[in-house]
Parts: structure tokens; C-alpha cells; sequence
């Protein structure tokens, strides 16, 4: 088994009040408990849902100070006497879902998401802004030595998540699927793993950036929201047969985006709702939903068995995440250009600068 030299004192990002900003100081390395590791975070993707943690914009309290961050790749430099599954010296992933019970209903059927004492890296405890960071052994993701940690980063949250809304949709090959908000870090990985589940892919997003970097990434068709005149006969006009989309993928971050779906998926389609605005409700015409047949469902992040089917589409080289990467202690400007909706694919962070 290798050894690790494991310091003191580490440097990391950290939200001290609710609005923020983020503080980039020094703190202490922590220890890892019996079922615990800790892992030498090398790169730590940057997520919308940290920015909602840091502004406090869900109804859901955070801890305070908080370090954010929940796409952590790395190494694990220690564990707990009881941790079997896990060795010093593995690559392994801090996702969203830091710990679970393991106990309740939810967890014995593989939603272990849905646990009630679910554990949250980056928002009910400390996530992966920092060099050093404590997680549940059985939920770690355990990544494949061949893997670049860089660039699997990103999957660790983003891929995990549109790879189950595709999963929870019930698209199957050869049918259409509308990707909104395909511009961004969720959206570049969903059109990846849509291509690679033989669906065809649908982006929605805004300018023409975004739109070149759809196209380059796979997308059968591009629809501007900030050009078209008619976005739902647009997005109609992009399935072979004029009907609509078989399924919609949801992740943008404002609320209308998902009040016009209802009105371009097909009947007997499925609405995936992954994006999650401040504040924002999901209205539906009742008429139209039971006439039409249409299911809406909500799809929050995968499983453990998710996360590493996940991870073989990365693994195998059918997904390649578009990233800029910036060192830990520019975190702060990711999170402006986010506000300011510059953000195209996914930005990623080097723990070391």
C-alpha cells in the first residue's frame, strides 16, 4: 500500500456568509472517520449548484463556513479501519452525494438520492474546493486508473446527472431527444451521452457560440431562443417527422424554459426536469398533459451503479468534456462569468495553483 505525505493545513476555497464571496485561505486537513477516506483532490469541476450554495437561493440550509464543490477527482491519500472497498493510492470521485444511509427504503432500492439523511459534498458538509477532502467510502466513484482526473472532473456531477435524466426519460435509440440549456457544462456532456445512447439530439440554447460548440459536440440541430421567431415550431421542425421531441432534457436556469416544453414535446413524451431556477415553479395545462399523454418527471442526480455506468461512456472515449481549467484560487471569477451567462461547457479547477 502506498504511503502519503498528508499535511496539516491546505488550501481551499471557502463561503463564509450567505452571498458570499468565496474566501481562498488556508484551513485544516481533516481526518477521515472509520467508513470514511480522504482523497488528495487534483481538479474540482465548478457546478451552477455551487453558485446557488454560496447565494443561498434554495430552500434548503447550507453549512456556513462551507466549502463548495462537488466534482472532485483525485487520489486517496487515507481511510477508516473499516473502509474494505477502497484502497490508499486509488483514483476515486467526490460527487454530489457525499454519504447515505444505506438502511432506509429509499437507499435498499438503489434511490439512495432520495435518503433522508442523504449527506451533500459542497453544501450540507465540506465539498471539493480544497486539496483535501473527506468522503464516504461507499459512495466515492471509483475512477479508472486510465482516466485523465482533469477532465473526468466534470462527469462526476454533470455526466452522472444528464446520463440519468436520459436514463429516467425511457428515450430509446433512434428517437429525438431536446436538450435545453445544451450550451453549458450539463448540456455539452447530455448531447455526448444522447449520441452515445443512439438518440438524436436537439439543442436549445442562446448565441452563436454556444450554437457552434452544439454542433461540434454532435447535436442533429440548433434552435436560438435569442433568434427564433417561433421556438416551438422550430423545435418541431427539427424531428424528422414534424411531431416533437420524444423527451425534453430541462437544465436551464430560468423558469420559462420549462413552461414552453409542454408545448414541443410529442405526445406520450416525457419532460425530464434537472434545472433547478431560484424560485422558479413548473406550470402544465391539464387538458393538454392528460389529452396528449405527456409525463413530467423530475430526475435529481444517479445512483452508485449510475455513477459508474456513467463513467465507462467516459472510460471507453465516447465522451469528451469541453473544459477550461483555471487554478482553485480563481473560483470566484467562474462564479461571475456563471451570473453573467458567459459560461460555455464546463469550467474546472486546479487544486494546486
Amino acid at each position: 500500500m502506498p504511503q502519503f505525505e498528508i499535511p496539516e493545513q491546505q488550501w481551499a476555497q471557502v463561503v463564509e456568509k450567505k452571498g458570499g464571496p468565496v474566501v481562498f485561505k488556508q484551513i485544516p486537513v481533516q481526518k477521515p472517520g472509520p467508513d470514511e477516506v480522504l482523497i488528495n483532490v487534483k481538479y474540482s469541476g465548478v457546478c451552477h449548484t455551487d453558485l446557488h450554495a454560496m447565494k443561498g437561493d434554495w430552500p434548503l440550509a447550507t453549512k456556513m463556513p462551507l466549502v463548495g464543490g462537488h466534482e472532485g477527482a483525485g487520489v486517496v491519500v487515507a481511510k477508516g479501519e473499516l473502509v474494505t472497498e477502497v484502497e490508499v493510492g486509488d483514483h476515486a470521485g467526490i460527487k454530489w452525494l457525499n454519504g447515505s444511509c444505506l438502511a432506509c427504503s429509499f437507499c435498499m432500492q438503489a434511490d439512495e438520492p432520495l435518503c433522508s439523511h442523504a449527506l451533500l459534498s459542497g453544501y450540507t458538509v465540506d465539498g471539493s474546493f480544497q486539496q483535501y477532502a473527506i468522503a464516504k467510502a461507499a459512495h466515492v466513484a471509483k475512477i479508472p486508473k486510465g482516466c485523465d482526473l482533469e477532465t473526468t472532473a466534470p462527469v462526476l456531477c454533470a455526466g452522472i446527472t444528464v446520463y440519468k435524466g436520459l436514463k429516467e426519460s425511457g428515450v430509446r435509440p433512434g428517437q429525438c431527444v431536446a436538450i435545453v440549456g445544451a450550451g453549458g457544462g450539463l448540456g455539452s456532456m447530455a448531447i455526448q451521452y444522447a449520441n452515445a445512447m443512439g438518440l438524436h439530439a436537439i439543442a436549445i440554447d442562446g448565441g452563436e457560440e454556444k450554437g457552434k460548440n452544439c454542433r461540434e459536440l454532435g447535436a442533429q440541430a440548433y434552435v436560438d431562443f435569442t433568434t427564433t421567431k417561433d421556438l416551438v415550431a422550430d423545435v418541431k421542425a427539427a424531428t424528422p417527422d414534424g411531431l416533437g421531441p420524444h423527451a425534453v432534457i430541462l437544465l436551464a436556469v430560468s423558469e420559462r424554459p420549462f413552461h414552453q416544453a409542454v408545448d414541443y414535446v410529442r405526445s406520450r413524451g416525457t419532460i425530464i426536469c434537472i434545472g433547478l431556477p431560484a424560485g422558479a415553479s413548473f406550470k402544465a395545462p391539464v387538458f393538454d398533459t392528460v389529452i396528449r399523454m405527456i409525463t413530467i418527471k423530475g430526475s435529481y442526480v444517479g445512483n452508485r451503479q449510475d455513477t459508474q455506468e456513467a463513467l465507462d461512456f467516459f472510460a471507453r472515449g465516447l465522451i469528451k468534456v469541453p473544459i477550461k481549467t483555471v487554478g482553485l484560487s480563481k473560483l470566484q471569477e467562474v462564479y461571475d462569468l456563471m451570473e453573467e451567462g458567459k459560461i460555455v461547457g464546463r469550467y474546472v479547477v486546479d487544486t494546486s495553483k
